[in-house]
């Protein structure tokens, strides 16, 4: 995109820092959708850095987009603090007064009342079926307009790249973000119909609460339109934005997020942003109309500024700001299509504060530029937030503030912008606004855990889209596993060889533990070097997965060679060492400075106490086991599968992985819900192999009952053949054929191979009669066996079921 025109005035010092031979790190900045040398506005030797991240707007549960989002610049966060030393003042605001805060805090309230209030299932059905009608009408028209703009947008892209304009590379990204326009409001026309289909599926006569849970939002919007100038009581938002608000922190907590160091609350600087809103229009660049305040695009460029610097390819799509409602505000009163609301005069059934002109609220945009520029000030470092805020929310950022300081010279408000790539599912981006999405506590009630979710975002670039699925939940599962398994395993190590008792000299006759030494050296080069190059946490977990591979070959090269040197524990440790120092930086790690892996597991977290208490109970409640067993004469089996239940039962409650090897053991510390997990996917496996074995013995005993079924109903021999002959000896042996005359010898012969195939098929007969209860001992057999298959498939379903949502 090089013909496209990026405005960005390099900081103080960034030539310097640039040619310097101590590198900085680089950054990727969507000021110049480029990497760039991070250089402090205090100059390449500052230490000191600001940041600010528009935090959430708390209307609803946080999904995991969120998550991408937060997570992952708070990795970014502790790269530049741990790693590079960076201290930074990071600033996160907390936006409760908004318009989809209002709208979904009435819905709400107004289903309630209405869910309350009309109890005629008929009368609540035909509404939503009209409703559900309109609503698909309605955005069956956005869909077609949307279109429309991005076939004239691929045309224009089309036309102009073939003739070679400046502008090719700007049309052809607004043609690009039009298309991805067009499958989201597909998808929500899709999702439209859907819920109309259901409610047709409900039939004639389905409760209210049915109703509401398929049309409800459909319900809800066209209820706030009739009714929600009569909600007044401002408790009824302020409520809903701290319930969510106090959510997404507690979200944060279990994702391991570091707190800002401050948070700022639309509600509590109203003041500032009035104040905020004075200062631009006294510059000129916003103005009154009809009680709200709008910011003037066309005097803003007048004024020497470039409006549109992140996106410049989005000013003025319609379809692009479509979902703005600070763009849609008062289009009637507008100078310009692309002016936006500051500040919005109030209407009935809104919150509203004082102002110079009049009751109302502040715009979206606004209430970041000047909560930021008071906790910050005319400049920051940084400014972060998701792709999908470049335009029009973080370019009208940048706008007011300019405006804001425009007498002060300010031409860059902000000289890093960060943007994380969306989180996808099925090829769209991850939003409430397209129902697409999975709340964070719901990911980690299901697929994830907070280590695995933090793994899967740091080992994805941080500027670049991302997959959510099944295949990256196994992904992180597996790459869990393998770090605690390394970890582990020189736990082991450490444990088992003591420097008095083994050598520890380096043995150079193979070169193993210089080698070693070589790629500890080698991925902390390739750590550093990708943490410089735009903080590529991939990179460097990437290089630690390959560290954890070559120790965990060395060590199966020296334990699996008896006769050999030992493995030398100072040097794997080191190895674990600086993994886990890497793991701690991106907040994968909680182990202490002077411990390894991932810290937090039982015997980490228990007092010395009262750790050693449980093993030391296990232990004595076991001897005793065992003292008891050998004074009855147990058997040898039998002590064993006690030694088998310490193993799988005691120990695993514990937190403690017994393994054995040959005649030895290992031990292993686990979190118990690990253990537990393992413990019973085996045990599901092992049903799953019972319950193959059970319907295979199912069947063969359900074949022998048939089989003997058909011996007792099969008639005597005489009856069988009477079609054949009228008389037999006293062996049964035919002596007349069926007319009455009497077979001669070569008959008789053939006669008696007929009969001898019918002795034949009943030979079981005998073992009938000589057991009389074989028939029912059989069909006990078979319906014992079906009690067991269906058992078996009783406990196996649910997991099967949990395992699969």
């Amino acid at each position: 995109m090089a013909d496209i025109e990026r405005h960005w005035k390099p900081p103080s010092g960034f030539k310097a820092a640039v040619e310097s031979a101590v590198p900085l790190p680089q950054i990727y900045n969507s000021l110049k959708d480029s990497k760039q040398t991070l250089v402090p506005l205090g100059g390449p030797g500052s230490r000191q850095l600001t940041w600010y991240e528009c935090g959430p707007t708390v209307y609803d549960s946080a999904h995991m987009g969120h998550a991408r989002n937060y997570v992952t610049f708070d990795i970014v966060r502790r790269i530049l603090e741990d790693y590079f030393g960076y201290s930074i003042l990071y600033v996160m605001n907390v936006t409760d007064v908004d318009d989809k805060i209002i709208r979904r805090a009435k819905r709400n309230y107004l289903l309630q009342q209405y869910e309350r209030q009309h109890t005629d299932s008929a009368q609540v059905l035909a509404e939503a079926h009209t409703t559900l009608a309109n609503s698909i009408a309605a955005q069956s028209s956005k869909l077609s307009t949307t279109q429309a703009e991005a076939e004239s947008a691929r045309d224009e892209a089309k036309a102009a790249r073939s003739q070679h304009l400046k502008d090719a590379s700007k049309k052809e990204k607004l043609a690009k973000e039009l298309e991805t326009a067009v499958l989201q409001e597909d998808l929500k026309l899709k999702q439209l119909q859907s819920a109309q289909k259901q409610l047709q599926q409900k039939g004639s006569q389905p409760s209210v609460p049915d109703i509401l849970a398929i049309a409800g939002d459909v319900m809800g919007d066209l209820l706030d339109k009739q009714q929600g100038h009569t909600v007044t009581d401002k408790d009824i938002y302020r409520q809903h934005a701290a319930r969510y608000e106090s959510e997404f922190l507690e979200d944060m907590d279990a994702l391991g997020c570091r707190r800002p160091d401050v948070m700022t609350r639309v509600s509590e600087y109203m003041t500032e942003i009035v104040e905020y809103i004075q200062t631009i229009m006294s510059n000129k660049m916003a103005y009154e109309s009809s009680g709200s305040v709008h910011f003037d695009t066309q005097a803003f460029r007048g004024a020497g500024h470039v409006y549109g610097k992140l996106n410049p390819w989005a000013v003025g799509s319609a379809a692009l700001a479509a979902d703005d409602p600070d763009t849609r505000q008062g289009n009637g009163e507008k100078r310009h299509p692309t002016d936006f609301a500051l500040w919005k005069a109030a209407k009935p059934g809104e919150p509203s504060w004082d102002s110079p002109w009049g009751q109302g609220r502040p715009g979206w945009h606004i209430e970041c530029s000047a909560m930021a520029s008071r906790i910050i000030g005319e400049q920051l470092d940084i400014h972060s937030g998701g792709e999908d805020l470049r335009f029009p929310h973080h370019d009208n950022e940048l706008a007011q503030a300019e405006a804001h300081y425009h007498t002060c010279g300010c031409q860059q408000w902000v000289n890093y912008f960060l943007h994380t790539g969306h989180l996808s599912i099925e090829g769209l981006k991850m939003s409430k606004s397209l129902k697409n999405f999975i709340t964070i506590r719901e990911a980690l009630a299901s697929d994830f855990t907070g280590r695995q979710l933090r793994l899967m975002f740091a080992l994805s670039p941080w500027d670049r889209p991302m997959q959510y699925g099944q295949q990256a939940a196994d992904e992180m599962k597996a790459k869990e596993s393998l770090f605690r398994n390394f970890f582990q395993n020189v736990e082991v190590v450490m444990r088992q060889h003591q420097t008095v008792k083994h050598t520890s000299k380096w043995d150079e006759g193979d070169g193993k533990e210089r080698g070693l030494a070589k790629n500890i050296q080698q991925a902390q080069q390739r750590v550093h070097e990708a943490l410089l190059d735009n903080l590529n946490s991939k990179a460097a977990l990437d290089a630690l997965l390959d560290l954890v591979k070559d120790t965990n070959k060395y060590l199966a090269d020296r334990q699996g060679n008896t006769q050999g040197p030992p493995s030398q524990p100072f040097l794997v440790r080191k190895a674990a060492a600086y993994v886990t120092r890497i793991l701690s930086i991106f907040g994968i790690s909680a182990a202490a400075p002077d411990q390894l892996g991932f810290g937090g597991e039982a015997a980490a977290t228990a007092s010395a106490n009262e750790g050693a208490a449980k093993y030391l109970d296990a232990f004595a409640l076991f001897r005793d086991t065992v003292r008891s067993m050998a004074k009855s004469n147990k058997s040898a089996g039998q002590i064993l599968a006690a030694c088998d239940r310490i193993r799988d039962e005691t120990m695993l409650e514990l937190g403690v992985r017994l393994e054995d090897r040959g005649d030895e053991s290992v031990w292993k510390l686990e979190d118990p819900a690990v253990l537990r997990r393992e413990q019973q996917a085996k045990q599901q496996d092992a049903a799953e192999q019972k319950l193959k074995k059970l319907v295979s013995a199912h069947n063969k005993k359900q074949a022998e009952l048939v089989r003997l079924q058909k011996l007792v109903q099969l008639p005597s021999i005489q009856e069988a053949t009477k079609d054949k002959f009228s008389k037999f000896d006293a062996d049964l042996n035919p002596t007349h054929d069926r007319e009455g005359n009497q077979l001669d010898t070569k008959a008789a012969a053939k006669a008696k191979k007929v009969v001898d195939k019918e002795k034949k098929a009943r030979d079981g007969l005998k073992k009938i009669e000589n057991d009389p209860e074989l028939m029912s001992r059989t069909e006990a057999e078979v319906k014992q066996l079906e009690q067991e298959i269906e058992g078996l498939k009783h406990m196996l379903e649910p997991k099967a079921y949990n395992g699969a949502s």
